[in-house]
């Protein structure tokens, strides 16, 4: 059995310690920690609905119509008038037949990946994809066969050597780790051409990209055709909680059939779908949102490249600037953090080692003299950590 104590110290000792960040009021660009403001860039809330007033007072709507809680799984008496207009509202927002709400996206996942495959089959996945769905291979049964990162040609390899029918590739459509877009185009070719099906978890696509924020897929004029399986989240461009898996209606019955986490677990509060009904209205309408966002990316982007930082090729709201190791990001983090700015340290396990990074999130929220500061200080630790070095 593992020692608990030894192992805690083991991840104090190389960096890798996690510690919970406690807000004390709502979320948004400016948060309140340990009574100190700090202007954020750690937050997947990308459009700033978190705290929009619209889907804050759908939300008490929500409340008073339909109470605190669910009560129920789905399938006894948790799935609400609420739910339903919500899953069919997400179906039609993504242009697919039928929609399933799930509680989380992780949950999704391994709810999907367990209901279509299991043992003599085989799950194909980027090695850059969300812990989430490489769990959910796992759990399944099914062999994990992992491809290098956005490699066609080594997934083709992969895929011609298999044996076996009944396979499913597996993907993000926004690596959340890179801010990258997968090649979906290529991906939907590969899959199609050795029969096999098809996932993008689009968790960090949806909402930020692709006409009315439809997602990476839409970007890519992809369709149910040639992407069977659609995972998105809630909890991010959304701005409010949960997940739902989109596609045909053979697929949604036969995950209220046999998708374990969707079966054995409470429903969402109905009133989280109402407030996330009125967030998709935002969503849909508000394209200047996502024009504002990619403006502030094309600031950070031109100016982090003056100051020589480290990026990865991203042209969504995910701009990572790698410091290489867990003991540089930490450094990093404090030194902005005692500036006022709150940009959490990402490390191994989430990201391989030798690739720690601040994970730099904008949002709708930010404003352009917000990234000039964020620029301020990141070229103002850097000098610092370069003067540290020399002595």
């Amino acid at each position: 059995m593992k020692d608990l104590s030894t192992a805690l110290h083991a991840r104090r000792t190389n960096s890798l310690y996690r510690t919970r960040q406690i807000l004390d009021g709502p979320q948004g660009v400016s948060v309140s920690l340990d009574g100190r403001e700090y202007l954020s860039f750690c937050s997947n809330d990308y459009l700033g609905l978190a705290n929009h007033p619209d889907v804050v007072a759908a939300f008490h709507q929500g409340l008073d119509r339909f109470g605190a809680g669910s009560g129920a799984a789905h399938l006894i008496t948790g799935h609400s008038r609420a739910h339903h207009e919500l899953e069919e509202a997400l179906a039609d927002f993504v242009q697919r037949p039928r929609a399933l709400l799930f509680s989380t996206g992780y949950m999704a996942n391994l709810g999907v990946l367990a209901a279509l495959a299991g043992r003599g089959n085989r799950i194909f996945e980027d090695r850059g994809n969300h812990a989430s769905l490489l769990d959910g291979a796992r759990l399944s049964g099914a062999r994990l066969v992992r491809y290098r990162h956005a490699d066609i040609a080594d997934l083709t390899r992969r895929l011609e050597s298999a044996s076996s029918a009944d396979s499913v590739v597996a993907t993000d459509g926004v690596f959340s780790m890179d801010g990258d877009i997968a090649p979906l185009p290529a991906l939907a070719q590969t899959a199609a051409a050795h029969a096999a099906r098809l996932l993008v978890d689009d968790a960090h696509g949806l909402g930020v990209v692709g006409p009315q924020g439809r997602g990476s897929l839409a970007a890519c004029d992809l369709g149910v055709g040639q992407v069977p399986i659609l995972m998105g989240t809630l909890g991010k461009a959304f701005g409010t909680f949960g997940a739902f898996v989109a596609g045909s209606d053979e697929l949604v019955e036969t995950l209220i059939q046999e998708a374990r986490t969707w079966i054995y677990t409470t429903a969402p509060p109905p009133a989280v779908a109402v407030a996330t009904l009125a967030a998709l209205r935002l969503v849909e309408s508000e394209d200047w949102r996502r024009a504002h966002l990619q403006l502030l990316v094309r600031r950070f982007r031109a100016g982090a490249a003056q100051l020589g930082l480290n990026l990865c090729d991203s042209a969504t709201p995910i701009q990572p600037v790698i410091t290489g190791t867990a003991e540089a990001a930490l450094r990093w983090s404090t030194a902005l953090r005692e500036a006022g700015i709150l940009i959490i340290a990402i490390r191994p396990p989430t990201v391989p080692a030798g690739t720690s990074r601040l994970r730099i999130t904008f949002s709708a929220a930010h404003t352009e003299a917000h990234v000039d500061r964020l620029l301020d200080m990141l070229e103002q630790t850097l000098a610092d950590t370069n003067h540290a070095e020399h002595d």
